[in-house]
C-alpha cells in the first residue's frame, strides 16, 4: 500500500468529510507518521477510517476522533496538556506538536514503554510520561487542556480540578451504546466549567474508571 496516497486520503475523505477544518490540526495529523504508532499488524491500515486494536482491550481511536478531539480543544503553542491513555503515543505526539509540555499517564507499563520509543523515533519532544492510574493520581499541576481518550460511565467532575482558567477538557461519557463525546470549558476566571457534547461515539473504557451509581427497582 502506499502510504502517501492513504494519508492524503485520510485527510480529505475522513478529517474535511468530518468537518475538520484547523489548518494545523490537519497539518499535525498528516506530518506526525501514524504508520509508525499502530502495531506492526496494522501498519498497513493506520489511515483507515477505524479504530486499531493495541492490547489490553484498548483501541488507537479513529482518525476522525482523534482529528475532532484536536480541533476542539483549540490548542495554542506553549499551552500544557494533560493525556489521560498514552497508548500508542500517537495523540501525544500531536499534542506536543499543537501545544507546549505533555503530561501523558497510562496505566500499561507497556503502552508507556512504547510510546516512549515512538516518541524517540519520532524526534517528538515535550511529552512526559507517566504510568499510573489516573484515578490514584496525586497531580498537582494545572492545565490549559486535558485530553481523555478511554470512555468514563459518568462524567469526572474530579478532572475538572486539573483545569486552569479558561482551560478545555475532552473526554467521552456514557456505556456503550449510548456514549457522547463532551468538550468542557472551564470560566476565565475559573468559575464553573461548561459541558458541551460533540457528537456521539464509541470507546473502550477507562481503566478503573468509577462506575456510578446503580439502582434496584
Amino acid at each position: 500500500m502506499d502510504l502517501s496516497v492513504a494519508r492524503e486520503q485520510m485527510i480529505g475523505h475522513q478529517l474535511r468529510a468530518w468537518d475538520i477544518a484547523d489548518p494545523r490540526v490537519l497539518d499535525v495529523m498528516a506530518s506526525v507518521p501514524r504508520q509508525d504508532f499502530v502495531p506492526p499488524a496494522y501498519r498497513n491500515l493506520a489511515f483507515a477510517d477505524m479504530a486499531i486494536p493495541i492490547g489490553h482491550g484498548q483501541e488507537m481511536l479513529a482518525p476522525k476522533i482523534q482529528g475532532r478531539l484536536l480541533q476542539a480543544l483549540e490548542l495554542t503553542p506553549g499551552d500544557e496538556i494533560l493525556d489521560v491513555g498514552t497508548g500508542t503515543g500517537f495523540l501525544a505526539a500531536c499534542l506536543a506538536n499543537l501545544g507546549g509540555q505533555v503530561t501523558s499517564v497510562d496505566i500499561y507499563e507497556d503502552f508507556t514503554e512504547q510510546a516512549r520509543k515512538h516518541l524517540a523515533t519520532g524526534g517528538v519532544h515535550g511529552v512526559r510520561l507517566i504510568t499510573g492510574d489516573i484515578f490514584e493520581s496525586q497531580l498537582t499541576r494545572r492545565f490549559d487542556a486535558i485530553a481523555v481518550t478511554g470512555s468514563l460511565p459518568v462524567y469526572p467532575e474530579a478532572f475538572e480540578a486539573w483545569l486552569k482558567p479558561s482551560g478545555r477538557m475532552f473526554c467521552f461519557v456514557g456505556t456503550a451504546p449510548l456514549m457522547e463525546a463532551v468538550l468542557v470549558r472551564k470560566g476565565p476566571e475559573g468559575t464553573a466549567a461548561r459541558r458541551e457534547p460533540v457528537f456521539e461515539t464509541l470507546a473502550p473504557a477507562l481503566e478503573n474508571a468509577p462506575a456510578g451509581k446503580t439502582f434496584n427497582f
